[in-house]
């Protein structure tokens, strides 16, 4: 049985300053804001989505979480997968657009004028936009609450070779992809470390003199 969550007094930080509490809500910010195509080939959708993350990396399993209201949850039901498609800059006006339109009432695609792309593994089309598409086949779903979470395996992944150099090594920066917090879609920023530098040892060997 899980404990009921009490609200915890301000703390006093550090630096003396007392932080305000807030009600349970969601503020893990910034988080990845992608396009999910659902459907099939002659009846799909885009629906804009930052609820998604990654659940495991062996197998690949992803998720996104989607409010039984929207159109796209029937599509998502109805065929059993979709396809993530990351965002860019030059992708964030129709970002946002398939996330404020609704499929029922406006083609999204011809709006927006994004390309259909036929995935390999799934039904759902990717958006040939995109520079990077996840093919998503749905293995359960669960209603929480507001949105229901459609928990899925990525059956196979396609990247745009422009951002792929002479070694093979896929370079998302060069596409600029973009990020949502509270409200607003961001450009990514500059690099601060990379992977394991805080515990990475340096080189103080000294320079042979000649």
């Amino acid at each position: 049985m899980m404990r009921q969550y009490t609200p915890a007094s301000p703390a006093s930080t550090q630096n003396g300053m007392t932080k305000v509490s807030w009600k349970p809500g969601n503020m893990l910010y910034p988080l990845p804001v992608i396009m999910a195509t659902v459907g099939n080939e002659t009846e799909n959708n885009i629906i804009t989505v930052a609820w998604t993350g990654t659940l495991c990396s062996d197998p690949p399993v992803t998720y996104i979480a989607v409010r039984p209201s929207r159109y796209s949850h029937g599509l998502l039901k109805k065929y059993g997968c979709f396809v993530i498609n990351l965002t860019t800059e030059r992708l964030a006006r129709a970002t946002d657009f398939c996330g404020v339109r609704s499929g029922r009432d406006v083609d999204k695609w011809a709006l927006c004028k994004l390309t259909r792309e036929p995935a390999h593994h799934v039904e759902t089309p990717m958006i040939a936009e995109s520079p990077v598409n996840l093919e998503c086949a749905i293995r359960s779903v669960q209603q929480l609450g507001t949105h229901d979470v459609f928990t899925a395996d990525i059956v196979n992944v396609n990247v745009d070779p422009r951002y792929m150099d002479h070694s093979g090594k896929f370079h998302l920066d060069r596409a600029r992809p973009i990020v949502y917090s509270h409200g607003t879609y961001y450009r990514t920023g500059t690099p601060v470390g990379g992977f394991g530098f805080s515990v990475r040892k340096k080189n103080n060997k000294r320079k042979r003199r000649r």
